[in-house]
């Protein structure tokens, strides 16, 4: 796998377990790249649903995605804080088209204060039998509920008190030379 390169611009697909396409974010700015590890900011941007309908994101966000875990993380930054919008999804894949990502259903919203609330379970019932997601999925999925859910407590990666902060300065910085 490779990875995308830290100052370009790429689209973000999520797709849902049957292969269709979910959701694409068109432009978000790489801030670091490797391949277990990719960062990147936006703001603004325009996302394309899987219905055609579009709308733009409304406030600047940072969002991580690890290529061993399942879920991935956006940090938006608004006037009363930070809040979280966790993905419980495959772990990323990058093929130069796009950073590609299965997205679960399962979301963990974290608020500025770090309290969180898990929502959509009855989508997940839903959609894991229309879709057929296989037995061990229930496991897999909800382990790493647990683990995002420890990492929220330990305020480690994404959830780093400065790590939002950080890479947002760095974006700044990007979109200044544009």
């Amino acid at each position: 796998m490779s990875a995308p390169l830290v100052g370009s611009d790429i689209q973000i697909k999520s797709y849902k377990h049957n292969g269709r396409l979910h959701r694409v974010w068109t432009k978000s700015q790489v801030l670091h790249g490797t391949e277990n590890i990719v960062i990147v900011g936006n703001d603004k941007t325009k996302v394309i649903e899987s219905d055609g309908r579009t709308w733009l994101t409304r406030e600047p966000a940072i969002s991580y995605f690890h290529a061993q875990h399942w879920f991935n993380v956006i940090g938006m930054l608004r006037n009363d804080g930070i809040y979280y919008y966790c993905n419980i999804s495959s772990p990323f894949v990058y093929d130069k088209e796009a950073l590609k990502y299965i997205d679960y259903d399962l979301d963990v919203k974290v608020f500025p204060d770090y309290t969180y609330k898990l929502l959509d379970e009855d989508e997940y019932e839903e959609h894991k039998f229309q879709m057929n997601y296989p037995h061990v999925f229930d496991r897999i999925l909800y382990k790493n509920v647990e683990e995002l859910i420890r990492w929220v407590r330990e305020r480690k990666g994404p959830f780093a008190p400065d790590f939002v902060d950080k890479w947002y300065e760095r974006y700044l910085t990007y979109r200044h030379y544009e």
